[in-house]
C-alpha cells in the first residue's frame, strides 16, 4: 500500500528537489548508498531488537535495509519519504514482496502517523533538518509514533563530517549533541561514531545513537 500524505502549503523539505535526485542519479551512486545497512543491522543487535518488532525507516529512499529486514523474517515494515521516486526504485527491487510494506509519502516534519511503531529509524534523514522548526516537526512526529519503551535509532553526519550534502546544508553532531535532541523523551541506550565509504570512495563520518523512550 502506498499512502500519501496531504498537501502542505510550506514544507518543510523540498519533494522537487529529492524527486530529481533519485530520478536522475542511479540507486547505487548517490553518495549514502550501501549494498548492505551494515551499521542499521548492528544498531537493531546491539539493543537486541526483534525482527518481529514494527518498524518505521524515515527517510528511508531506497535503501536495502527494508529488504535485509524482509529476509530476516520482518513482518510489521512501513518506510516514509518525501521522494514517490525513490520508492518506485524500492518496490521494483522487491517485485511482489513490496506488498508486504507500507509505503507512506511524506515529509517527516509534517507527518502525523496514524500508528505507534516498536523501531523509529532514521540513517540519514534528521542532519538534513538545520531549522529549529524542521526539527520541531519531526520531533512531534517522533513523539506521535512511539510510546513509552519504544527505541529510536538515528544517524546523522559527525561533527567533523561533510557540511553539505546532495547540494543542501546539514547539521553535523557529536554523540552528546545528537542525543541532546531527544533527552525530554529518550534515554541513550548506545552512542557510536562509524566511517561510511561512499561509491566514490569518500570517507564519510557518522555519528550513531541507539535511544530509548522514556
Amino acid at each position: 500500500m502506498i499512502e500519501a500524505a496531504a498537501d502542505t502549503p510550506e514544507p518543510g523539505i523540498d519533494a522537487k528537489h529529492w524527486d530529481r535526485v533519485y530520478e536522475t542519479i542511479a540507486d547505487d551512486a548517490v553518495s549514502w548508498f550501501e549494498p548492505e545497512p551494515r551499521a542499521s543491522l548492528e544498531a537493531l543487535a546491539l539493543a537486541d531488537i526483534s525482527v518481529r518488532a514494527s518498524l518505521v525507516d524515515v527517510g528511508a529512499g531506497s535503501s536495502r535495509l527494508v529488504e535485509q529486514l524482509l529476509d530476516r523474517g520482518a513482518t510489521d515494515l512501513t518506510v516514509v519519504d518525501i521522494a514517490s521516486s525513490a520508492f518506485e526504485t524500492s518496490r521494483a527491487r522487491l517485485g511482489s514482496r513490496a506488498l508486504k510494506v507500507d509505503w507512506v509519502v511524506a515529509d517527516v516534519t509534517q507527518w502525523c502517523p496514524d500508528r505507534r511503531f516498536d523501531v523509529w529509524h532514521d540513517r540519514a534523514l534528521f542532519h538534513f533538518l538545520t531549522e529549529p522548526w524542521q526539527r520541531d516537526g519531526y520531533r512531534a512526529a517522533l513523539r506521535s509514533a512511539t510510546a513509552g519503551g519504544a527505541w529510536m535509532i538515528i544517524a546523522t553526519f559527525a561533527d567533523d563530517g561533510p557540511d553539505r550534502c546532495s547540494g543542501l546544508p546539514v547539521q553535523r553532531y557529536d554523540g552528546p549533541s545528537l542525543t541532546a535532541e531527544f533527552a525530554s523523551d529518550f534515554v541513550a541506550h548506545d552512542v557510536w561514531r562509524d566511517e561510511h565509504r561512499s561509491p566514490g570512495g569518500v570517507i564519510q563520518p557518522f555519528t550513531w545513537a541507539v535511544m530509548r523512550r522514556r
